[in-house]
């Protein structure tokens, strides 16, 4: 964190992955509330420090797209952070299913896709597809 603040960077923590196994760990009680919830909170504590002029913070939050349930919650729970949400295509995460992570406004989420554009016979097509289903749902 120091590192970042110092260079004006920012920094992603992980707080709920893409992968099948996430739910074994991440949403396990750590006391009284799943783990990735308790996460959360730390990320947004530390969020201040990376804080832009745009009201965004430096400091993300790593938010799959396999689990659109929860995206709602973290995004109450992290209004300031930029979320990098991974998943979406070959993992199973859908665009139409991500808005509640743009509540925050179009720029408070980055979504990661590769293996469904890269093995798509026409990837720029693809990205295309992508990239107008993601501005549909950011309200952009």
């Amino acid at each position: 964190m120091a590192a970042a603040e110092s260079a004006g960077a920012g920094v992603f923590a992980l707080v709920r992955t893409s992968n099948p196994g996430a739910a074994d760990v991440e949403d396990l009680p750590a006391p009284r509330q799943p783990l990735h919830e308790r996460l959360a909170q730390l990320v947004d504590g530390l969020s201040a420090r990376l804080l832009g002029e745009g009201g965004l913070s430096g400091m993300g939050a790593v938010v799959g797209a396999t689990e659109p349930s929860h995206i709602a919650r973290l995004r109450e729970l992290m209004p300031r952070s930029i979320f990098l949400m991974p998943g979406v295509g070959a993992q199973g995460g859908r665009p139409e299913q991500l808005g509640a992570a743009f509540a925050a406004g179009p720029a408070s989420a980055l979504v990661a896709a590769s293996r469904g554009i890269a093995a798509d016979a026409d990837p720029a097509a693809a990205a295309e597809r992508l990239r107008a289903a993601v501005w549909g749902v950011s309200g952009a």
